[in-house]
């Protein structure tokens, strides 16, 4: 029996991305970014030989030598602060605050500084620093380890928030954050470091500024970002069984807001929702419906719906589970409109 050989399905085949989990991106990211630019450098707490203990940095302390990748002190605030002055003298630095809660000793370094010095020097002085920052819950973290900060970044002008979902952008908005002139804070989700898909090193899905309809469908809209971006499908799996037609987008980048995405997206299906873990007061999504809301109007028929953490702090290990909202949680609330 002769089978035929397909030359070009081969060939399609050995040239498909290969898989990565999302720490694999990220780490591919600074390397290559560092191959690229001599002026990348990356420290913070335990990313040199340990590798970071999410094992993002892995190797490249052995590969870059310990004079671009090092072990800083226990002290956020310095670790920011030494990174603000390297960057006024020419330096690009990659710093880790290795847990969300963590950066918080570092809030007024960030804010008072990273985030004003070019509107102070009216425009004369550029900060291209990236600050790392794992963020979120679904690891059974302790206290101090699962928090949801993007609230506190995004109302501080002059910060550029974003956070990847998915490998492939994992690697490409760690790119383009790093060759940007401006701070970047760089939210990653630790319940996704280890989901594996393909990372094209071609070209990025979309500039960094952009959000993505990564799901179509004409009833919902449906917004979400990091690790709320599989909650988000998953609902939308589950409410096609029920002929409700969900369209998924994930944000990407928080701040600066995609109102041209998420606003043609709203005024197609008319009705639109936000997730997220962090507490629905004051959380993120309460800017998202109002910004949404004021923008489309005319163009909706039911009041944006915000599914969230509870407003209390992110709870113990044992009820983690309770507290981070779920696919079932998302079509319960979608029920309490009037359709």
């Amino acid at each position: 029996m002769t089978i035929a050989h397909d030359t070009n399905v081969t060939a399609a085949v050995a040239q498909a991305p290969a898989s990565v989990t999302l720490a694999g991106a990220l780490n591919s990211a600074l390397a290559d970014a560092m191959s690229e630019d001599d002026s990348v450098v990356v420290f913070g707490e335990d990313v040199g030989p340990l590798g970071g203990v999410f094992r993002v940095t892995d190797g490249l302390s052995a590969r870059f030598g310990d004079d671009r990748v090092w072990d800083s002190p226990l002290a956020e605030a310095g670790i920011v602060g030494t990174a603000i002055g390297m960057a006024m003298n020419g330096m690009r630095p990659v710093i880790e605050m290795q847990f969300d809660a963590f950066s918080y000793p570092a809030f007024q370094q960030i804010t008072s500084h990273l985030a004003k010095m070019r509107n102070r020097t009216k425009g004369a002085l550029e900060l291209p620093v990236v600050v790392r920052i794992p963020y979120a819950g679904g690891i059974g973290g302790v206290e101090h380890h699962s928090d949801s900060s993007e609230a506190y970044w995004t109302h501080t002008p002059g910060l550029t928030v974003v956070t990847p979902s998915n490998p492939s952008d994992a690697y490409w908005m760690l790119r383009q954050a790093i060759s940007s002139n401006d701070p970047v804070i760089f939210l990653e989700p630790k319940s996704r470091y280890w989901m594996k898909d393909a990372v094209d090193h071609s070209t990025p899905a979309a500039p960094l500024d952009r959000a993505r309809v990564i799901r179509t469908g004409t009833d919902v809209t449906l917004l979400a970002y990091g690790p709320t971006v599989k909650t988000a499908m998953d609902a939308a799996a589950l409410a096609e069984l029920e002929d409700l037609s969900i369209e998924v987008i994930d944000l990407r980048t928080l701040s600066p807001f995609d109102d041209e995405t998420v606003g043609g997206s709203v005024r197609k299906t008319t009705r639109a929702a936000v997730i997220h873990e962090a507490a629905q007061f004051g959380g993120y999504g309460a800017e998202v419906a109002a910004r949404v809301t004021e923008r489309n109007f005319f163009h909706l028929a039911a009041p944006i719906l915000r599914i969230a953490g509870f407003d209390v702090p992110f709870p113990s290990p044992k009820l983690e589970e309770y507290f981070l909202p779920t696919a079932e949680r998302v079509l319960a609330a979608l029920d309490t409109w009037e359709w």
